[in-house]
């Protein structure tokens, strides 16, 4: 009974090492489109379009479900999310979550704009949803290593108010207050991690 229970669990777990395997494969083809925006492997070369490597499940799945509600406003976005299913959302937050998340690519050419970005942060108090290291978690976005200009941008919609959906209600409350340059100093910092 024991050896043909071990033989049934075994072909269970080659099945599904093999669905797996299918499963990625299909995600990756799916995931295709995205890189003419989000960059091959899902790191960005693109100014303004975020890199979606490493980003948390969740929050992948979250934006493209905003994108398709149209809570959350893009003219690229939005007809692509209005296309995909359920199932398409949740491969495709799982394949870019797999993905190795970007790095910075220059050595930090303004330690100092750094320090005050660092400071904002936890004046703030960031590390509060976005952990400690910025590598986000569940629902919540990873700001380490995203392209700058793109924070930049964000940070500016939440304040005016045009970006919502998800916690854009506690980001609003964040970045409202900002200056331009806390937004500026904010973004180096958290791209230069």
């Amino acid at each position: 009974m024991r050896i043909a229970f071990v033989g049934v669990l075994s072909v269970a777990m080659i099945c599904g090492s093999v669905a797996h395997a299918a499963d990625a494969a299909a995600a990756k083809e799916k995931a295709a489109i995205c890189a003419g925006c989000h960059g091959d492997n899902g790191i960005s070369q693109t100014e303004n379009i975020p890199s979606l490597a490493g980003q948390p499940d969740q929050f992948l799945q979250w934006q493209l479900v905003f994108f398709r509600g149209g809570s959350r406003k893009n003219e690229q976005m939005q007809p692509i999310a209005e296309a995909i299913g359920n199932e398409d959302v949740r491969a495709l937050g799982a394949y870019f979550a797999a993905l190795t998340p970007p790095k910075a690519t220059t050595p930090d050419d303004n330690p100092d704009l750094s320090a005050k970005g660092a400071q904002a942060a936890a004046g703030r108090r960031c590390a509060s949803c976005h952990t400690d290291s910025f590598a986000g978690t569940k629902a919540v976005a990873r700001l380490a290593g995203q392209r700058e200009e793109y924070l930049v941008k964000a940070l500016h919609d939440y304040k005016s108010g045009v970006r919502s959906g998800g916690a854009g209600a506690a980001m609003t409350d964040v970045a409202y207050p900002l200056s331009d340059e806390e937004i500026e100093a904010l973004a180096h910092y958290l791209a230069h991690l």
